[in-house]
């Protein structure tokens, strides 16, 4: 009877992976295979997000700067401020589908404010939730970070089953060298997230993450509860060599990857997973 007492954490705690296999909408455990839609923020994005073939679709929460509408967060991507939509309006039609979530919070007033609005859909979101913040100053960074206890604090307290991605601030110079992500970075991740039993997931930047394969195959190793999720900046320079470096180093398992077109295509050709456009 213990089994059965315990089962509907297991269930809540599924995979992404396991998730998306379970409505057969990938083949395999790839990461590779999960596709993402990305700043899915005003209704016409969020409404193009859901007809797309995406998986994951990814937005970005904020407080409006005038302080209106008693603090409700918005759907924004700053250096926007405002939106047509608000985060209760954009879970109220993303929870009619079937696609997993990506939130991405920049300060912890908006991860607050954003409890309550999460909470009324709570029993609609048997599916990947995605909670984003940069915890850490990581190689380049320069913008400010969320405080990484705090932000773990809040959200796991209210959302104990959710993948926490947890990110490391970046900057990225086209002509200098970059420096990756360093020992004392990833020690300190793996500092702040090994006391937990969530998911956690590593957002880390493509162009960085040739020259930082030790230190991020040691912080992979530390859980198998960590996985890496390779993003892009709009200008960053790397090649679809570099991806199908990650790819041949790292478990398939403990790798997604949301990048920019064209490297998405080509990446996802060379390795031979068809691209629904």
């Amino acid at each position: 009877s213990m089994a059965c007492a315990s089962a509907p954490a297991s269930r809540v705690l599924e995979n992404i992976l396991a998730y998306f296999l379970r409505n057969n909408q990938i083949a395999t455990e790839d990461g590779a295979e999960i596709t993402w839609y990305h700043a899915a923020n005003h209704k016409a994005q969020m409404q193009e997000a859901l007809r797309s073939a995406a998986h994951m679709i990814e937005a970005d929460v904020l407080l409006p700067s005038d302080g209106s509408e008693h603090g409700q967060p918005i759907m924004a991507h700053p250096p926007e401020t405002n939106s047509d939509n608000s985060l209760q309006e954009w879970l109220a039609e993303v929870t009619k589908s079937s696609k997993g979530i990506k939130l991405d919070f920049k300060s912890l007033a908006a991860v607050k404010a954003s409890v309550v609005p999460l909470k009324h859909v709570k029993e609609l979101l048997q599916r990947p939730v995605w909670i984003n913040a940069d915890v850490l100053p990581g190689p380049n960074g320069s913008s400010k970070v969320v405080d990484g206890k705090l932000f773990i604090d809040t959200v796991t307290s209210s959302f104990p089953e959710v993948t926490l991605s947890l990110g490391w601030t970046t900057g990225w110079h086209p002509e200098k060298v970059n420096e990756g992500y360093s020992w004392t970075m990833v020690k300190e991740m793996d500092y702040i997230c090994s006391g937990l039993n969530q998911p956690v997931t590593f957002p880390v930047r493509a162009a960085l993450v040739r020259q930082s394969c030790s230190q991020l195959l040691w912080l992979l190793k530390k859980s198998n509860r960590y996985s890496l999720t390779i993003w892009t900046g709009k200008d960053d320079n790397y090649s679809t060599e570099d991806l199908l470096y990650i790819r041949d180093h790292f478990s398939k398992k403990q790798v997604f990857y949301d990048i920019l077109e064209p490297q998405n295509h080509e990446f996802k050709q060379a390795i031979g997973i068809k691209v629904n456009l």
